[in-house]
């Protein structure tokens, strides 16, 4: 079998991410590698990014058990103003090596964006590009920070049961990032957690 890659964030994992892992894993060997932010090997957290890695491979372990591979090759260092600008910056080649590290010959990419699509295929990382679900995660996250501030807003059907008992379990990290400013900057496209973009 092919081995697939889907870089994700999984902020929280939802519904769509499921649908889109159980439709690669018919024809691919799925490894999973959500986004890592790491400042002197600690991982910085944001609005964007409010669950740590540990916490999102606990709700990946949860729906799918043993059947895809969760990996922490998709990690990006501090200062993270080096990645970029992105395909001119050596270090963004070096996390693409990253990657790819004992991936064997055989594989690709997913991604649900025709934008990061081209930019997959410019790095060489063979991308199959889907179709984008309706459901995202940026959407979900929105819903847990308005229920946490105290809104009667649903979110529960947008996550499986097992995601929705270890959001439950880490409420207060849905209830510090709903009542702060996101201090995430965008830039050429991509999202990165002001703290660590300019200092180690």
């Amino acid at each position: 079998m092919t081995v697939c890659i889907y870089l994700a964030h999984l902020n929280p994992l939802t519904n769509a991410h499921v649908e889109i892992i159980e439709e690669l894993k018919k024809e691919s060997n799925v490894i999973v590698m959500p986004v890592i932010f790491l400042k002197n090997d600690i991982e910085v957290n944001s609005g964007s990014f409010p669950f740590r890695f540990e916490i999102r491979k606990k709700m990946l372990d949860a729906v799918f058990g043993s059947s895809i591979e969760v990996s922490k090759n998709y990690t990006f260092l501090a200062p993270f103003w080096r990645y970029l600008p992105p395909l001119l910056s050596p270090i963004s080649w070096k996390l693409r090596k990253q990657i790819l590290e004992d991936i064997p010959k055989n594989y690709f990419t997913y991604t649900g964006d025709r934008a990061e699509g081209i930019m997959l295929k410019i790095y060489r990382l063979h991308p199959k590009i889907g179709v984008r679900k309706i459901v995202s995660a940026s959407s979900v996250k929105n819903k847990l920070y308005d229920s946490a501030r105290g809104k009667d807003i649903v979110w529960k059907e947008d996550v499986p049961s097992k995601v929705v008992e270890i959001i439950k379990q880490n409420w207060w990290i849905v209830e510090k990032y709903a009542n702060i400013e996101d201090d995430t900057t965008r830039i050429a496209g991509m999202k990165f957690p002001k703290d660590g973009f300019w200092s180690k």
